[in-house]
């Protein structure tokens, strides 16, 4: 097929030079390919909306109504954590990864796998737990995205929590360990400090 598309440019170009073909025929590529990164960008722009996370009914009846009435919604200062901020990372390569692993995670939206409340609240521990893993796996990742340690304030903070925060460090814990359950509802059984999950 290229074959056949090059001779017929090549006819329809009798009076052009081979150099200015070849060009032409790059920059003809380079324009498509252009086009196919910029659609694409703009694709996973648009899949880090809170629109589109709460497009299909699983997420907004579920999760997100109960995010609705946490810190991370509302708050003193107004500043919002939307899904993506705390389940999509910001590096290129991790977002990709964690956009093709979502993409298999349809399948499940589209098989009813937890189209009702019910459905939903049977799978909560194992859903949970993937994040929880992932989380972990990362050194909370997507929580350093905005909360900073270094830029924490100690004079802010309470005794207890700077206490609680040394000793998180010296064990080798990560945000997710002690800080679940803050935007939805946690699940029964074991939380994330149980799980034997080592960081990459």
């Amino acid at each position: 097929m290229i074959k056949k598309t090059w001779e017929a440019l090549t006819r329809r170009c009798q009076t052009c030079s081979r150099v200015t073909l070849i060009l032409g025929v790059g920059l003809g590529a380079v324009l498509v390919a252009g086009a196919l990164m910029a659609g694409g960008a703009a694709g996973l722009a648009w899949t880090n909306t809170e629109s589109f996370c709460i497009s299909c009914h699983e997420m907004r009846d579920n999760v997100y109504a109960e995010y609705k009435d946490t810190v991370h919604s509302k708050n003193r200062t107004g500043v919002r954590a939307i899904c993506s901020d705390c389940h999509v990372p910001r590096e290129p390569g991790p977002m990709l990864l964690r956009k093709m692993r979502a993409t298999l995670e349809l399948y499940g939206h589209f098989v009813g796998t937890i189209d009702t409340k019910e459905k939903f609240e049977a799978h909560r521990a194992e859903l949970a737990k993937r994040v929880w893993t992932r989380m972990k796996q990362t050194d909370s990742l997507e929580c350093r995205n905005c909360h900073h340690e270094d830029a924490w304030s100690a004079e802010l903070q309470s005794e207890k929590s700077k206490n609680r925060h040394g000793k998180g460090r010296a064990d080798g814990k990560t945000c997710i360990d002690c800080h679940y359950g803050i935007a939805h509802k946690e699940p029964e059984g074991p939380g994330p400090q149980e799980l034997n999950i080592s960081k990459n």
